[in-house]
């Protein structure tokens, strides 16, 4: 058995995992009261965001600018409702660019890619993303709106430098080896432990790959893989600790799963420039306007956190 056969396994073995702990999660909160209809603008949302995401502008930027504009969630449950609503659509575009499909209109082959880089970088990830979402789902509202306001702006930046500096890559190698492996290795752990806030993984992989000298097509597969086996890692912190918003779950997971294919099967028709021009300034009006909030918000912090202390010590 190939070592690509061997993963997909373990993807099916992933997203089976995180199937159970999705469906218990919501069981839980229905029984807690939590209203699960699914909402005609949330998922409106996840489709469009997901759609993009396929051809790899990303969705956790662009659904958090439309969830603040549109004031769909709390901000402190955004990087947990993003990782854990967003699993499927992310395991079947990873399915899609390492095994290739053929059917229902669509016909897409699988990415060139060595197979030995791709398992170490999606491992990576991976422990990247168990660390990360340990942490992040133990902090108060304020630290996750500065956190996301940084990273958002990061990503805004990482964008813009991609297409203007590395719009064309079409040559290159389909793998690492020596120390470019290592530093891509330590690179994707830096990711993986940074999508669990929010900033998404596709951009940044994008540019950290392409800088290290492989081809812009042969990132696809790594990106996509390394967040279709880390999201549901992360789901389960998430979910256990209640750090995400049980109503925009089941209109987050499905409408993007019908985006995926979509989007694979129309790509080649779309502007993508100026699809990426609108989406850098949606993610920068985002990060200001999230930076603002956590700045007009830390006098109340400070006076919650002082009455805390002050009942304790009554």
């Amino acid at each position: 058995m190939n070592p690509i056969s061997v993963l997909l396994i373990f993807l099916g073995v992933f997203t089976a995992g995180y199937l159970y702990v999705f469906i218990k999660g919501l069981m839980r909160d229905a029984r807690e009261g939590e209203v699960l209809a699914p909402k005609p603008l949330m998922a409106l949302v996840s489709f469009i965001a997901n759609f993009f995401d396929t051809l790899g502008v990303g969705s956790y930027a662009t659904t958090t600018s439309m969830v603040r504009f549109f004031k769909l969630m709390p901000d402190e449950k955004i990087p947990g409702s993003l990782n854990v609503g967003y699993v499927l659509p992310t395991i079947i575009q990873a399915y899609v660019t390492i095994h290739g499909v053929s059917g229902l209109g669509v016909t897409v082959p699988p990415v060139e890619v060595d197979s030995f880089t791709l398992i170490i970088l999606i491992v990576a990830a991976i422990l990247g993303a168990w660390l990360g979402a340990g942490v992040v789902s133990k902090w108060p509202r304020r630290k996750i709106q500065l956190g996301m306001g940084f990273c958002l702006l990061a990503a805004a930046i990482i964008m813009l430098v991609r297409l203007t500096v590395f719009h064309s890559l079409e040559v290159g190698t389909t793998g690492l080896t020596g120390i470019k492996l290592v530093i891509g290795t330590v690179g994707l752990f830096g990711l993986g432990a940074l999508m669990t806030l929010g900033i998404g993984l596709y951009a940044p992989c994008l540019i950290l790959v392409t800088l290290l000298g492989m081809n812009d097509k042969s990132g696809y597969p790594i990106m996509m893989g390394a967040c279709a086996f880390l999201m549901p890692v992360a789901v389960i912190r998430f979910i256990r600790a209640r750090a995400y918003y049980p109503p925009a779950m089941l209109s987050m997971a499905l409408p993007g799963i019908l985006a995926v294919p979509l989007a694979f099967k129309w790509f080649q028709w779309l502007p993508l420039t100026w699809v990426k021009i609108v989406v850098i300034i949606v993610v920068s009006y985002a990060a200001i306007t999230m930076l603002m909030t956590a700045y007009r918000e830390r006098g109340t912090e400070a006076a919650t956190r002082t009455a805390s202390l002050e009942g304790a010590s009554a």
